[in-house]
């Protein structure tokens, strides 16, 4: 991948931060900063994916073959890797996974509301995006 695509891919995250908070071009704000893995983005690519999830609905364990930078549109999300303790992500705010990491909770942390998120996954290209646990 090219560093241009994968900036194209942040700025589109960028554009869906702004949309969810309300806000107009020109004026930015810091919503995550994360380190990343050493890796060359040669042969990469990012692929963006919109994930919803129903009243109380439940992903099973899975891992991603590459990074994941995750942003709420809308609810809350409960989320946890590694057997960790799991947090909630509301909107507006975002998480991350590093490659191969288990991501062991994954859910609509509202029985009632719905909750919605963008999932920017950057991996080899061709790799599965999601992997059984």
């Amino acid at each position: 991948m090219q560093r241009r695509d994968f900036m194209s891919a942040v700025a589109m995250l960028a554009a869906a931060a702004g949309a969810a908070e309300g806000q107009t071009a020109g004026q930015p704000r810091t919503v995550h900063t994360q380190d990343l893995p050493p890796v060359s983005l040669n042969g990469w690519t990012a692929t963006a994916l919109e994930v919803s999830y129903a009243p109380g609905a439940v992903s099973q364990a899975h891992r991603h073959s590459g990074f994941v930078l995750g942003y709420v549109l809308e609810g809350e999300i409960r989320f946890a890797i590694d057997n960790r303790e799991p947090a909630i992500y509301r909107t507006g705010q975002m998480f991350y996974e590093p490659p191969g990491a288990l991501h062991t909770t994954a859910s609509n942390a509202s029985a009632v509301a719905p909750a919605r998120f963008l999932a920017i996954i950057v991996a080899e290209k061709g790799a599965p995006l999601t992997l059984a646990q």
